[in-house]
């Protein structure tokens, strides 16, 4: 028999910085501080009697009994929320849109990260432009939403800064006398007006070959040899090259992404929480 059983929420720190790949994103995501997490490590580490996480100055790796211990430690945290969840009554509805110029390749993994903070959260994902989804939060129709920083606006939180670049397909070439054909998403997508007014300011003729209705369409038409298209390195296919030094394009700037919240109570705001640390660590990578 264990005399003393393990701390569920050390155990869920360790879970955290095993996921998250880093000791701030895991505070981050548990909404505490960096110090706070190690001395939860620490304490767990200490009441099994092995090393969990290898330190590094860059990231943290876990050592060969953390990454044995792992698998266990999820299914401990899945059986106690099963367990509470008996008693909890009615499941909670969270309610968040996300951006298509955000939402990359990254989503479902984010979405299990919000699923493995509380898998009783009944979670909505809409996926659209920046400034219809700000539209639904500001009617109080979306809880949370994680967008590009519109126009305008200076309220939200930001949790990163994403490069942009003119990409292209491998081998497209550009018709010398001829506008530059951009792919782009419809109006009221603030890239496509940055993109444009940009290119205005520089003085390089172009023209809308292609509008899309999200960011994969955007993408296809690129890869398609359609034209250029103002976009985010992680939301491009295998093959997809910048194209902007070559053919002289004004520099794209590092765009921020915001979240706004109104959430305030747990476990919603836990899993908001998570979700951010989440996104972080994955445009980080």
């Amino acid at each position: 028999m264990i005399e003393r059983p393990l701390d569920l929420d050390a155990v869920q720190a360790f879970v955290r910085i095993a996921e998250l790949g880093s000791f701030t994103r895991a505070a981050e995501a548990a909404q505490t501080t960096q110090s706070t997490v190690s001395l939860k490590l620490k304490r767990l580490e200490e009441r099994l009697g092995c090393r969990l996480v290898q330190r590094t100055p860059r990231h943290v790796e876990l050592s060969a009994q953390g990454a044995a211990f792992l698998e266990h430690a999820r299914e401990l945290l899945e059986v106690h929320d099963r367990a509470f969840a008996v008693c909890a009554g009615a499941r909670q509805r969270l309610a968040i849109g996300i951006s298509d110029h955000v939402a990359g390749p990254e989503l479902p993994a984010l979405i299990a990260r919000m699923n493995a903070q509380d898998p009783q959260l009944l979670v909505e994902i809409r996926i659209g432009s920046s400034g219809d989804l700000l539209q639904s939060f500001d009617r109080r129709e979306l809880d949370a939403v994680i967008v590009r920083r519109h126009f305008g606006r200076s309220d939200g939180e930001i949790l990163t800064e994403e490069k942009f670049g003119w990409f292209a397909a491998t081998g497209w070439q550009h018709r010398a006398g001829e506008p530059l054909p951009v792919a782009t998403m419809p109006e009221p997508c603030g890239v496509r007006v940055m993109a444009g007014e940009l290119l205005d300011e520089a003085g390089v003729p172009w023209t809308e070959i292609f509008v899309g209705g999200g960011v994969t369409a955007v993408s296809a038409a690129v890869m398609a040899g359609l034209g250029v298209a103002a976009l985010a390195r992680r939301m491009l296919p295998l093959g997809a090259v910048d194209v902007g030094p070559k053919l002289g394009l004004p520099e794209l700037p590092r765009l921020p992404v915001v979240l706004h919240s109104r959430v305030n109570d747990s476990p919603p705001r836990d899993a908001i929480a998570a979700l951010s640390a989440a996104f972080r660590s994955a445009v980080r990578d």
